[in-house]
């Protein structure tokens, strides 16, 4: 895959087994995750697992959107990933986390990738008042990053 257009990484005092049960669990994102208001499975598989959906209703100050999300990666322990639609056809994002064991907890990689066409470039920039998504991401990712860490280590 090519550079990731965002990503944002943090050293979190907590097993690698621990923060990904938090990414993982979808329905309980919207905790940590800053743009992330709520989260319902679609369909009958309602476990992280490859192939599984998602609904993601999200946030940016008035604006809200929601996005239909099918999960690509499901490593315990070591990486979650999943490809962003909206109408679960029109492709907007890849988003990933990496964990890696360290000494002392685990070390955490957000990346995403800007799969959107020009259409759903004006589009989302309508919907979510998103001029520079890149930034307006890597900004929200370390805030994303810092509500996770603390999630897990008060777990």
């Amino acid at each position: 895959m090519s550079a990731p257009s965002a990503s944002a990484s943090i050293e979190i005092s907590a097993p690698p087994e621990a923060v990904y049960d938090l990414v993982s669990d979808v329905t309980g994102m919207s905790g940590w995750n800053v743009e992330c208001e709520r989260v319902r499975w679609v369909g009958p598989v309602r476990e992280a697992r490859a192939g599984a959906r998602f609904r993601g209703s999200n946030r940016n100050g008035r604006r809200r959107w929601s996005t239909v999300c099918t999960i690509t990666a499901a490593d315990p322990g070591r990486a979650f990933a999943y490809h962003v639609r909206a109408g679960g056809v029109l492709d907007v994002a890849v988003w990933r986390f990496e964990i890696t064991r360290t000494p002392d907890g685990c070390r955490v990689e957000q990346r995403t990738w800007d799969t959107r066409g020009p259409f759903m470039r004006v589009v989302g920039r309508l919907a979510t008042g998103v001029a520079d998504r890149a930034s307006h991401n890597a900004a929200n990712m370390r805030r994303t990053l810092e509500n996770l860490k603390a999630a897990a280590e008060r777990s």
